[in-house]
Formats: structure tokens, C-alpha cells, sequence
């Protein structure tokens, strides 16, 4: 039976087609009927706003798997498989801004802005002459926050004191926007203040969540504009602190005036059920419906799952947690009382849900660091989970599950907020926040409101969150943190993952360390579940090479793939260089970020 469930509003579809960008910064929103009445109907101001949504799920491009090869940077998480020197540079400091992962959402980023810029600007123009509809106001509103959605990782991204990002807003041109190149601001403080514009118009415009139908979740809403102008003001303060202030501002708006709060389980934020999706703790997701739908749902998820999937359902293996983020992880508590650590990371042995069956972590098909990832991974535990409607029906090639991908949660800004007092001096206030985090998730409340407490608590929270990002956390804080945080940013930043080595890959309860004389003879290692795709399940037996002796002084030890890179911190590195491609189809319009 296919299952039977209330329509989500999903990113994919009826979506309008993009074409590959043809000149700097792609101007012209393309795909776009070249028409200045277009907006005659609801049904073409929502199909113009699908367009944008889009790649926050479908395709490699923007949020797939792109902007996450750079999610690599520290030691938290590594690729699983190989991908190429630029993988690898993009997270040993070594980037030059051609990487694949920087070069292609660059490109995308400005294609949606300027799709947003052309909604804008055209609803702008219709409200003078007609009244708009609850549709088309909704739509305004949505149009401003992903203009601001999209500016806000461009800044980020690229844009520092010294100069700020290419920006324009259509509406500002008096008789219309002529294309011309958009204006490289003077400092990326330039660049947050027009973003905080932009939210307060979606603010403004867009519904509160919780007047939304249920075939309206997904979208924008009045929550998701406060919480990113949290963000946003967070990230502004890494150029100017007086805006931590304004961070507190927003976290209390959300809570107050929005009725944001923590959601009692930590672990039912990643979980399949939708019934549990919108709860208090949400703001803005990329909501994944998984079975019969090709190519509708959020990419991470079988970027996570094991390369080939045991043979039964084919996920990615792009990306594997590290000894690293264990050690940090296990600082309070193993699994059996940390249930961040168990829903987060799957240890080699540990039980899980696959297809029906429970069976026992290994890695059979990727290069081995001893650990997976384990927050987004319920969807496949189901059996026959395409047909129950978990998991995506395009296993060949769109691995996907049933979950709620959060952009931004309430737990993101309230670390903000403790952030914030903390660098105000209010320690006791930051502890406040920091306890509540710590409590829901079962641990003991027992921070004081240190900078060690902020670097731990959003490593641990947020992991393998990308839309959290964990890579800009450690390039702001190495560039303008107190000196504790920047030197916790810049160690992990300089320093090799590492990974747990195994003696058998494919067997749970393989030891750690190396074999040391091997014999030639096969030896039988121990029955280990082999999922069916029917759901039964069955035993095999696994072999391996005999050795006569294991060596335990050799488990923990570097990654290999990055030994040869020795990137080293410099404040440069805050932001990313131009893609070069970009600067010379300028024409010297675009000016590369001092250091590169």
C-alpha cells in the first residue's frame, strides 16, 4: 500500500526550468516569461516562486551536495569517498575559489536572487494599481526572504570588511532594472543591512506559521524571517559588535511574540513521522516526503548512507563522521547516556534500523574512519521503505528520505543568543541558554558560560546540520571571536581529522588497530546481518585475512586522504576568493578579497 498522506508543500514541484548561467552574475532571472504582466494570477506568482525554492533540495548544485563538500573544513566530518583534489582543498585551507563546491552555488546563488529581485518587483508594481491577493501577498513576502535567504550565504561566503558582495534591488531603479552589473558594496556590513531590510519586509508581509494550512508548511512564514535575521545580525557582529545586541532582540521576539521554543526530544527533531515536524522548535525546513516521489526530497540523507547501501537500497557514502567529532561528542557520556551522541553517530557494532532489520554498524563499501552519520538516516531503517513511503523510489540515483531538513531551528539561534550575551558580558545569561540545550537533550545542566561551553555546545547541537554550518562557525570565530573560541576554530581548522581504523571493515565487532603477520589463511570472523529487501533479513558469515597478532597502538590515526594538504590559518581565509571565471567576465567589475 502506498501511504496515504496530507499534501507538505514541497520545493520540487511543477518547477519552472533554469538555464545555465551565460555572463557575470547571471542578471536576468532566465526561464522567466520576458513579459512585464506576468503576475496576472496566483498560479504564476507560485510557480515563479518554485523556481526558487528548487535548489534548496534538487540537484547538486545549491544545497545538495555542493555548498557541502566545504562543510568539511575542521575535523568534525570528512569525505567518504573520493571526489577529487578540490574536495580536499576546499577543507585543508588551501581553496582558490574554483572548486566545483564554490565555483557552481556562486553561480546558482545570483540566479535566484535575481528571480527573487524580478517577483519583487513586479508584485511592487502591481500593488500600486490593483489590491493584491492573500496569495500574492504571501508570495511578496516570500520573494523578499529568499532574496535575503540567498544574499545571506553570498555575504557570507565572500563578502568582508573591505568590500562587500554584488547586490542590487530591481524596485530601487526608476523606470526598471536595466541588467547592468550589479554594484560590488563597500563593505559586507553594507551587504547584512540591506539583507535585514529585506527580512523585516517578509516580516511583514508573510503569515505567521501558525495560521498556516497544512498544504502551506514549507514555505516562509514570519518565524523563519525573525530566525534568520538572528543569523544574519550574528554574522554582521563578526565585522561589528555592537549587533550581538540585536541577535538577543530577535531570539526574543521568536520566543515571545512568535511562541518558538526547544522541542522536549532532541532525537524526534530528525525523525520521519510529519505528524512531529512542526512542532515549537521549527523555522524553517526543507520538508523531504521520501517514497514515490522521483527526485523530490532532501540529498544529505543518502549522501550519509553507506556507498551501495548493503546492497539493498544505494546511498552516497559522500560523507563520514571522525574519530574527532566522537572524542568531542563522548565528553559527556557515551551513547547508553548521551543522546545527542547516539542519534547523531553511528560507532562501528552499534545497533540500528536498515530495512526492516536491526543490525549492526560496519562499513563495507567507503574509506573507513570508524564512524557514520546517524541524524538523518531513520527513513531507511523501514521495511520495504519505498512502497511504505520513506524513502525515495529513485534508489539509483535520487537516494532520499522521509525528514524534515532543517535550515534554521530554535537551538541554532538560542546558541546565537548565548553567544551573544556571552560576548556582552553576561555570562550567567549565556549559561541559561546553554543549560536549557544541555537539559533537553538529557545531559547534565552544568555550564557556567565559558567560550569552550559556546565551541562544544554548537559542535555537538548542530552537527551534520550544513545549513547550520559548522565551517563558517570556525572561520568567524578564528577571525573576530574571543581569543578562547578563535584558538579552539583555529586548531581544529589546522589539524588532521582522524579516524578509528578497524582490522576487518565489515565486521561490527572488528578490533581496532593493525594486523600485524598475516598468515594467508581465511579465517571465519562472525555472522553478521545482511538486510533482504523483502525484510527478513539474513545471516552470513564473514571472512578475513588471518594475522597473528593486532597492533592497538595503530587505530587511531590521520585520514588519510588529506596527509598531503598543510594548510595553515590566515584572516584572509574568513571568506572565499572570487571564482576567477566570475572576475574576468566582469571586466574588472568584480574585485577579488584581499589575500587571494
Amino acid at each position: 500500500m502506498r501511504n496515504n498522506m496530507k499534501k507538505i508543500f514541497i520545493f520540487a514541484i511543477a518547477l519552472a526550468t533554469l538555464t545555465s548561467c551565460a555572463k557575470f552574475l547571471d542578471t536576468k532571472p532566465e526561464g522567466t516569461p520576458n513579459t512585464d504582466n506576468y503576475f496576472e494570477s496566483d498560479f504564476q506568482v507560485e510557480s515563479a516562486l518554485k523556481s526558487i525554492y528548487s535548489p534548496m533540495i534538487d540537484g547538486d548544485d545549491c544545497f545538495g551536495r555542493n555548498t557541502v563538500w566545504a562543510e568539511c573544513l575542521g575535523t568534525q566530518m570528512v569525505v567518504g569517498r573520493n571526489s577529487g583534489d578540490w574536495s580536499r582543498e576546499l577543507t585543508c585551507l588551501t581553496w582558490n575559489g574554483d572548486e566545483f563546491g564554490l565555483r557552481n552555488p556562486f553561480e546558482w546563488f545570483y540566479k535566484f536572487i535575481a528571480r527573487a529581485n524580478w517577483i519583487v518587483d513586479g508584485l511592487l508594481a502591481k500593488q500600486e494599481t490593483t489590491e493584491l491577493t492573500y496569495v500574492e501577498k504571501r508570495s511578496l513576502g516570500e520573494a523578499y526572504f529568499l532574496r535575503a535567504f540567498f544574499h545571506y550565504w553570498v555575504a557570507n561566503l565572500y563578502g568582508c570588511a573591505e568590500q562587500g558582495v554584488p547586490f542590487v534591488r530591481y524596485e530601487d531603479f526608476e523606470g526598471g532594472y536595466d541588467y547592468s552589473i550589479p554594484t560590488q558594496q563597500p563593505s559586507v556590513t553594507d551587504n547584512y543591512n540591506m539583507i535585514v531590510e529585506d527580512l523585516k519586509e517578509a516580516e511583514e508581509w508573510l503569515p505567521d506559521f501558525r495560521d498556516y494550512s497544512q498544504d502551506e508548511r514549507g514555505r516562509a512564514q514570519k518565524q523563519a524571517a525573525v530566525a534568520l535575521m538572528a543569523k544574519t545580525y550574528a554574522y554582521w557582529a563578526t565585522w561589528d559588535k555592537s549587533q550581538w545586541s540585536k541577535v538577543i532582540e530577535c531570539v526574543n521576539k521568536l520566543e515571545t511574540t512568535y511562541g518558538r521554543a526547544l522541542n522536549p526530544s532532541f532525537s524526534e527533531l530528525f525523525c520521519d513521522d510529519i505528524s512531529k515536524w512542526w512542532n515549537a522548535e521549527y523555522c524553517w525546513s526543507v520538508p523531504s516526503n521520501g517514497g514515490h516521489m522521483d527526485r523530490v526530497g532532501a540529498e544529505f540523507p543518502g549522501l550519509c548512507l553507506e556507498n551501495k547501501g548493503y546492497g539493498i537500497y544505494n546511498g552516497w557514502g559522500n560523507f563520514k563522521a571522525t574519530y574527532d567529532a566522537f572524542e568531542e561528542f563522548v565528553k559527556d557520556g557515551d551513547r547508553d547516556v548521551n543522546e545527542r551522541l547516539e542519534k547523531t553517530i553511528l560507532q562501528y557494532g552499534q545497533p540500528w534500523m536498515y530495512s526492516g532489520q536491526e543490525m549492526n554498524y560496519y562499513s563495507s563499501a567507503d574509506i573507513e574512519t570508524g564512524f557514520g552519520i546517524n541524524k538523518w538516516l531513520e527513513p531507511f531503517g523501514h521495511a520495504n521503505m519505498i512502497d511504505a513511503g520513506y524513502a525515495n523510489e529513485s534508489e539509483g540515483s535520487w537516494v532520499t528520505g522521509r525528514v524534515n531538513y532543517h535550515v534554521v531551528r530554535f537551538a541554532d539561534v538560542l546558541l546565537l543568543r548565548a553567544e551573544a550575551n556571552l560576548a556582552l558580558g553576561n555570562a550567567s545569561a549565556a549559561a541559561k541558554d546553554l543549560n536549557a540545550i544541555r537539559q533537553r537533550a538529557g545531559l547534565e545542566p552544568n555550564c557556567k558560560g565559558t567560550w569552550e561551553e559556546i565551541y562544544h555546545e554548537r559542535y555537538c547541537e548542530l552537527a551534520y546540520e550544513p545549513m547550520a554550518s559548522h565551517a563558517q562557525d570556525l572561520r568567524r570565530w578564528a577571525y573576530s571571536g574571543d581569543a578562547t573560541i578563535a584558538a579552539l576554530a583555529i586548531k581544529e581548522m589546522e589539524s588532521h581529522p582522524r579516524a578509528l581504523y578497524h582490522v576487518w571493515r565489515d565486521w561490527p565487532e572488528s578490533p581496532v588497530g593493525q594486523g600485524v603477520g598475516a598468515t594467508g589463511n581465511m579465517i571465519d570472523l562472525g555472522l553478521v546481518m545482511n538486510p533482504a529487501k523483502d525484510g527478513s533479513g539474513e545471516m552470513v558469515m564473514r571472512k578475513g585475512k588471518e594475522f597473528t597478532s593486532i597492533d592497538e597502538s595503530k587505530a587511531i590515526g590521520e585520514y588519510q586522504n588529506y596527509q598531503n594538504l598543510e594548510g595553515k590559518w590566515d584572516k584572509h581565509l574568513v571568506v572565499y576568493p572570487y571564482p576567477s571565471l566570475q572576475i574576468t567576465n566582469s571586466a574588472g567589475a568584480l574585485k577579488q578579497n584581499p589575500g587571494y
